[in-house]
This record gives C-alpha cells, structure tokens and sequence, in this order.
C-alpha cells in the first residue's frame, strides 16, 4: 500500500499534460506511442484542454514527480484511463486513483464502464476492485461495468 507521506492524489492540473504522457508511455501493458495517440485525438494541448473543462482527471505525486493519474470522461460514465509507471505499481497508488475517479462518476452515474484487454493484469486489477464482464468488444477486448453500492 501507498505511504501516504510519499505519495500525494491530487485534481490534474493542465499543467500537468506533460507529466501525464511521460506516465502514459512509459508502461509495459498497454504501450502505446505520442503518434498513435495523436492519431485518437490524444495530444497534450486535447488532454490540457479536458482538463482545464471539469475535473476529470487525478494524478498520483511522489516526491513532486507524478507517477499514475486517472482519467474519467463523466458525460459518457466512463473511466477513460488509469496508469502507473511501473516502477510504482503494487502500492496501491492505481487503487487509489481508481477509487477517486469511481467516486467522481458515481456522483452522477448509477453504473460506470471501462475498455480494457480481457487477459491484461488491468482486468484482473479492475475484477479485484469490482468490475465485471458486461460484453464483448471484439475478440481482445471487453467492456467491464461496475455498478453503485
């Protein structure tokens, strides 16, 4: 678990678009590239602009260097993304911004989904924190969902 003298969850600034992608790029499942990104509307200038819209977005701070955010897009009751850098997984800093992003969309949502790869260690992350299969997206991919309590 997370040292809570270590590790700081805070609101995402737009100033911190930056350090989002430098967290974005650095992990191992699910690795992807700025250009592949850019091709789905993902660039720094898109995700300051989201996040400057509403609070949709959480980071996890160590030392003044973030190492995981959270992402939600509420109008659609989704949690868009959630990443640790893998040199800080397993202490429990993804829990911890995967419950602050929960907690955002259960504000206004009754039930929530996620995509994500249906053999990945995030889905089995996600099943541990609650999730569970609602549908095929296609022979990779599943769409999970998590209902309010």
């Amino acid at each position: 678990m997370i040292d809570p003298r270590s590790v700081v969850i805070r609101r995402a600034t737009a100033d911190d678009a930056g350090a989002l992608f430098h967290v974005r790029l650095g992990v191992t499942e699910n690795a992807t590239t700025r250009e592949e990104l850019a091709q789905i509307g993902l660039t720094l200038e898109s995700v300051a602009a989201a996040i400057m819209a509403s609070p949709c977005c959480w980071v996890a701070e160590r030392e003044g260097e973030i190492v995981g955010f959270s992402m939600i897009d509420d109008a659609e009751a989704c949690l868009f993304a959630a990443f640790v850098l893998p040199e800080m997984e397993g202490r429990g800093i993804g829990r911890a911004l995967v419950a602050r992003a929960e907690a955002a969309l259960f504000r206004r949502h009754d039930a929530i989904w996620l995509e994500t790869e249906r053999a990945s260690r995030a889905a089995g992350f996600y099943r541990r924190l609650g999730w569970r299969e609602a549908e095929a997206v296609d022979e990779r991919d599943v769409v999970m969902r998590k209902s309010r309590r």
